[in-house]
């Protein structure tokens, strides 16, 4: 049965039109005015509304092992959540420590997902370590469709690689022709820095900025990147949060060296005080990087108007408060991160586009197009032609309301938006041609999702 969006106004990375959009086997196949579809087409009047590609998150934590606990969300949950917010696709950091095989982590990811997901999905594959396999593992990874890598220049001992191991994973993808997205901090210094702010009785949450301020995240951004300039490999740095980082990052594309910049929601609306607030308050609020001061809000949302921040993603990384409070006793023992699948689309919208900050095909381009084509999914995904995926968000831009827990479908027991107010939502969400979202509820089919695979012709 074929599907036929109507009367609404399509907006993509670098074009807007009013018209209709039919789709059948999966696929988009006609888009143009007064079509002729069968009668048993399934039709959704678009009228008043926006119509977005399909969004791609291209950074969260579903199947997460860290700090002696699990992430919060199975696949089911955090699905469900991304596509009620407009995510049709996301990328997951599958996240194999220093002390696990890699081919065996990679497979081990790749079973929590299938037959789970209900959006389409995809992995960056972690190299925790740089050993006599790693090699021919990972070019078992990337022949299975994997298109980039995963280091960390922090969690020394147990995520994070040394220099000579980030050198040879470099060196690799360059080969392979595939992506090392990184982790920019100073593993050295910020082991250094919370003995020191320990040692002092310095314990709670409010010290967890002080303990990998700016400094240590430009330091690790600007080593990337000359790596990167000496290997040839192709970069993208995750979660970026502060002016000083995005001037490293900025020096070294003036200088041609192949780097993207990926920013995570939480940086462009919530600073560090959320973080300094007493006992689980703070805690809720702890990630890495870590929220920082306000000033640098306005840079990030300025660099992401202008093209220098390529994409936004979330860090989707839900503890809940029990959990957090395992480092009750030292800020050094709280999970980092907190949930955002669900928000992020409505947020950005709402406190970028509406508020000014952001071009509207801007914002289709960060959300979607930018992770598509730097990940190898485009044109199947990342926009609305003929030949992709019939991955599309029907949005309506009058809808008003507020985040909260009480209503999200992640399996967090706290949001960290709570209260935050939003102007827009969406209201259909397909995957692939299928009705998944209704009315903003999911109706769709549990275990839908794929694995996605690049495709070597737009890599």
């Amino acid at each position: 049965m074929g599907l036929l969006v109507k009367n609404g106004v399509i907006v993509t990375a670098d074009s807007i039109s009013r018209a209709d959009i039919y789709a059948e086997n999966e696929t988009i196949t006609r888009i143009g005015t007064d079509l002729e579809v069968p009668v048993d087409t399934t039709v959704i009047d678009a009228k008043g509304k926006l119509v977005f590609p399909g969004f791609i998150d291209p950074h969260v934590h579903i199947y997460l092992p860290f700090m002696s606990t699990f992430a919060k969300d199975n696949h089911e949950s955090a699905s469900i959540a991304a596509l009620v917010g407009g995510t049709t696709t996301f990328i997951e950091m599958c996240c194999p420590s220093r002390f696990d095989d890699a081919l065996e982590g990679y497979e081990l990811w790749k079973s929590k997902a299938a037959g789970s997901s209900a959006c389409d999905y995809s992995f960056h594959m972690s190299v925790t370590k740089f050993g006599p396999e790693t090699e021919s593992q990972m070019r078992e990874i990337v022949a299975d469709g994997i298109a980039s890598f995963k280091i960390f220049l922090s969690y020394k001992g147990f995520f994070g690689v040394e220099d000579g191991e980030m050198y040879e994973t470099l060196q690799l993808a360059k080969k392979l022709g595939v992506i090392v997205t990184a982790h920019c901090e100073n593993a050295e210094l910020v082991s250094r820095l919370q003995a020191k702010l320990l040692s002092e009785g310095k314990t709670g949450p409010e010290w967890h900025e002080p303990s990998r301020p700016e400094s240590v995240e430009a330091e690790g951004t600007q080593r990337f990147a000359t790596f990167l300039e000496n290997t040839g490999a192709t970069g993208y740095v995750v979660h970026l949060s502060c002016e000083p980082a995005l001037r490293a990052a900025m020096a070294a594309k003036s200088k041609g060296t192949a780097l993207f910049v990926e920013s995570v929601l939480p940086h462009f609306l919530l600073d560090k005080t959320y973080a300094e607030r007493a006992g689980a308050e703070g805690m809720k609020h702890v990630m890495s990087p870590p929220l920082r001061h306000i000033r640098n809000q306005e840079v990030l949302w300025n660099a992401l108007n202008a093209g220098f921040i390529d994409t936004v993603g979330t860090d989707h990384c839900p503890f809940d408060i029990e959990q957090k409070l395992l480092g009750k006793d030292a800020f050094t023992q709280i999970p980092n991160g907190i949930p955002g699948i669900e928000d992020r689309v409505n947020l950005l919208y709402t406190y970028g586009v509406k508020s000014g900050r952001l071009d509207l095909h801007r914002f289709v381009d960060a959300a979607s197009t930018q992770s598509a084509k730097i990940f190898g999914l485009f044109p199947r995904k990342g926009t609305i032609a003929v030949g992709s995926d019939a991955d599309l968000v029907i949005f309506d831009p009058e809808f008003q309301g507020k985040v909260s827990v009480k209503t999200q479908h992640t399996q967090n027991d706290y949001n960290g938006f709570e209260g935050f107010e939003i102007q827009g939502r969406p209201v259909v969400v397909t995957v692939r041609g299928q009705v998944q979202v209704s009315d903003g509820k999911f109706v769709g089919q549990k275990g839908r999702g794929k694995l996605l695979k690049r495709d070597p012709a737009y890599f």
